[in-house]
């Protein structure tokens, strides 16, 4: 199957394409399943953090490494529409660089070999950001972050010709900040990049990053998309998105956004109409399965077992990311944000395994019902696109 035709046919009948995180094993079984379901495109956007090389300790989704993912959902995925996808490929973007105190040398090393277990395990879209410095507090120039990208480009061209793989890049290198990019830095960003490109003889990249006034934090999209009143400073995204799609088309790339999470059906909806060629959508799916387990566990009074997730959720500080600044999120809500990084830890399987047992003799399956609640979300998301 040629990805970029394939793609393209639901781009022309002004589609928008879906790219979803994989959070979970459940949250990837959902999607093979709506795929196959609708015989519809769903690309999976695994970054390294949640799948990895096991040269760098692969990932806390389902303790997979890259190459038993890619080969899980392969078996799995009967009609072959599931695209794997690399998000935030790039050095630093894992803890194993941190952990180990990288170089900046060493950590682009990292970096290709990492891409490079991807491509050879059928990864068919590879997003390159090297916009996070050995300093998490430093904000790299755009002239660093372009010569990084550079050199991680000749490397995919270099070694997709030695492996005789074929895939396609994904650009953008910079944190969602809830506003949009000022269309004159997309150009000049645009303009680099196709000079390069021809230059250097290599194939220019099919998605561009861009910022359409989406952001995540805590358990909302506090971006200015939804934005009811003009913000000072900013151009209204409705003009911005237009001004940015016309340099798409100018310089032959598809626009991606990403953090289209908890965004209103209405907002949904207006993405193909506007012509938002694709979105990725991550959080807000282990959100829905944490909130549906702890659904369960309330249901049939697990009430102690609904104590020990949450502390176990809350002990493991990964909610600390999705804090706003002043925020005023409980306990409880940090709990919900951080639960589906826990999933694959051996004390949050010893606690579902006793529940799921126990639910079991009532013929109530656990990952039955937060699958179909996955899948739920997942719909929501095809049919306002207009993939179904």
């Amino acid at each position: 199957m040629n990805i970029k035709q394939e793609l393209g046919k639901y781009i022309d009948r002004k589609s928008t394409l879906l790219a979803v995180g994989p959070m979970s094993k459940n949250c990837v079984d959902a999607t093979i399943e709506m795929s196959d379901k609708y015989n519809v495109p769903i690309m999976m956007i695994a970054s390294r953090r949640q799948i990895d090389s096991s040269a760098f300790g692969g990932g806390y989704v389902e303790n997979w490494d890259t190459a038993s993912y890619s080969k899980y959902v392969r078996f799995r995925s009967k009609k072959k529409k599931v695209i794997l996808c690399r998000d935030h490929g790039g050095p630093y973007q894992n803890n194993f660089d941190f952990n180990n105190n990288c170089s900046f040398s060493q950590s682009m090393q990292n970096a290709k070999e990492s891409i490079a277990c991807d491509i050879d395990n059928n990864f068919k879209i590879i997003h390159l950001d090297p916009s996070i410095a050995s300093n998490q507090n430093k904000n790299l120039s755009q002239k660093e972050i372009l010569d990084s990208l550079f050199e991680l480009m000749i490397f995919c061209k270099n070694y997709s010709k030695k492996k005789k793989k074929n895939f396609l890049i994904e650009v953008g290198t910079e944190e969602q900040t809830g506003k949009t990019t000022n269309f004159e830095e997309i150009e000049i960003f645009l303009k680099k990049i196709n000079s390069f490109c021809e230059k250097n003889n290599t194939d220019k990249p099919t998605f561009v990053v861009i910022q359409t006034g989406t952001k995540v934090l805590e358990m909302e999209n506090v971006g200015s998309f939804e934005c009811p009143v003009r913000i000072k400073n900013e151009i209204p995204p409705e003009i911005q998105i237009f001004k940015a799609l016309e340099l798409c088309s100018k310089y032959g790339v598809w626009m991606k956004e990403h953090n289209a999470d908890y965004l209103s059906e209405q907002s949904l909806a207006w993405h193909p109409k506007i012509g938002i060629h694709a979105v990725n959508v991550a959080p807000e799916f282990g959100v829905e399965e944490t909130k549906s387990f702890i659904k369960i566990l309330k249901k049939y009074n697990f009430r102690k077992e609904l104590n020990i997730f949450l502390e176990l959720s809350y002990k493991s500080k990964k909610w600390e990311k999705w804090l706003k600044e002043k925020t005023k999120a409980s306990d409880h809500e940090k709990s919900i944000m951080a639960g589906h990084y826990i999933f694959s830890s051996k004390e949050f399987l010893e606690l579902k395994n006793r529940i799921s047992y126990n639910l079991l003799k009532k013929n109530f399956d656990v990952d039955s019902f937060l699958k179909e609640k996955l899948k739920s979300k997942i719909f929501s998301y095809l049919k306002n696109f207009r993939l179904i």
